[in-house]
């Protein structure tokens, strides 16, 4: 029987170097430019799982670091006043009960400080921070706008919202006299920093304060109607002593906020929404992005399969004669399956490698040539370590399993048949 050059050659090398592998490789170097075609795929396919889960995860956290800007996970609130009915009417002979809606009463949580204390303690809260929060009119000269009051106890509050890092002008320094406007609500009423402000609130009360910094929360809205000033101020002007009518809490994990707000609230009595909860169209728009993610993973996945398995599939009926003959002289089933196994391993290993390569390239330049009309960056992308692990183990058992019909195929070929073709 005559031994074909290339399988002589295997033989040869297989003193230095496990059989399977010396075979496999061959079989892979021998059919060159199927090798190249299905590496090239791979790598396109894992370049494209590596570059959208990046850019995805960073256009996600970056919706969710602006959503934060200028709110907490959860604010505890004293729930509102309930809808009670009153007397009776009649109509036609019908009873119909009349609803009589009550008025909102400003007030307090009771017994905020242990609660605060309490929930400090807790392994998942980051921060709990108190104010004493409601509406006033902000006045100077003949001009007024009606904006929310927040006062703070700044050690706590910054932790939720960083002021500091948002001040356009001016400082974050808040005392007894000072207080922060955003830079919408300046413009409105004409105000630099060191400027004077009344504050009139609905129970008559009237603090005059001085400007000490103007803030830019990235929000319209927000700029033009959130002031912030001294807590023991804000508790004087609503008439709140020793009282305070919002506790804000910053978890850990911010997707675990809605979870905990349910927790609190039955735990409580009070009135917990989270941030999930009161931006629930964009929390939609975030899982979906996160869905679309996943399922693109799946797809390229799929078609990366597909393609190791049609190969293999034609690399086992153009190397019958040889299967059959490394059979006659004594290679074992389990042999066969293993080489096949191996170079659908190596096919998805290698591609996945390359493919990494060219995700990272492609998130450079798009974070070198992407930027925003004043030439500072888009948003943050990072090359996720541990995703690139994943995609790599992905590929390589992509590439086992893709390769496991073809490789018990060749393993189940008859000698005798397969070397007379």
């Amino acid at each position: 029987m005559m031994v074909q050059p290339s399988i002589r050659k295997t033989i040869d090398m297989s003193s230095w170097q496990p059989f399977e592998w010396v075979v496999a490789l061959r079989f892979l170097q021998e059919g060159f430019v199927q090798t190249l075609f299905i590496l090239s795929g791979i790598a396109v396919g894992v370049a494209v799982i590596v570059f959208m889960s990046a850019l995805l995860t960073g256009m996600q956290a970056n919706f969710v670091n602006r959503v934060l800007t200028g709110q907490s996970h959860i604010q505890l609130l004293a729930h509102k006043e309930t809808v009670t009915p009153v007397s009776p009417a009649s109509k036609e002979g019908r009873s119909i009960s009349v609803i009589q809606v009550p008025l909102q009463r400003f007030k307090g949580i009771d017994q905020w400080q242990p609660l605060a204390s309490q929930l400090s303690k807790h392994p998942d809260i980051k921060v709990v921070s108190p104010s004493v929060s409601g509406s006033a009119l902000a006045m100077r000269g003949e001009v007024s706008r009606a904006v929310t009051v927040t006062g703070v106890l700044p050690e706590q509050f910054f932790k939720v919202i960083p002021l500091p890092d948002k001040i356009i002008q001016g400082h974050a320094n808040i005392n007894s006299e000072s207080i922060l406007i955003g830079s919408e609500l300046a413009i409105d009423l004409g105000l630099n920093v060191g400027d004077k402000l009344w504050l009139s609130a609905a129970n008559g009360r009237r603090l005059m304060l001085t400007v000490t910094g103007i803030f830019d929360l990235g929000n319209k809205g927000a700029n033009s109607r959130m002031t912030y000033l001294a807590f023991r101020n804000a508790q004087n002007l609503f008439d709140l002593t020793g009282g305070a009518t919002v506790l804000d809490i910053v978890m850990n994990d911010v997707y675990q906020a809605e979870l905990m707000a349910r927790k609190i609230a039955s735990e409580t009595g009070l009135q917990a929404d989270s941030w999930i909860k009161t931006n629930e169209q964009f929390f939609t728009a975030v899982k979906a992005q996160t869905t679309a993610n996943t399922a693109i993973r799946f797809f390229v996945a799929l078609s990366v399969g597909f393609g190791i398995a049609s190969v293999l599939v034609v690399s086992v009926v153009q190397r019958s004669r040889e299967i059959g003959i490394l059979r006659a002289m004594g290679i074992t089933r389990g042999q066969v399956l293993r080489i096949f196994l191996l170079q659908g391993g190596l096919l998805g290993l290698g591609g996945s490698l390359i493919g990494a390569g060219i995700g990272a390239l492609a998130l450079y330049l798009w974070q070198h040539y992407m930027r925003n009309v004043d030439g500072s960056v888009m948003f943050a992308l990072q090359f996720d370590t541990e995703l690139l692990m994943q995609t790599l183990v992905l590929a390589t058992i992509t590439g086992l399993l893709s390769a496991f019909a073809p490789a018990l195929r060749a393993a189940r070929l008859d000698p005798v048949v397969a070397i007379r073709g």
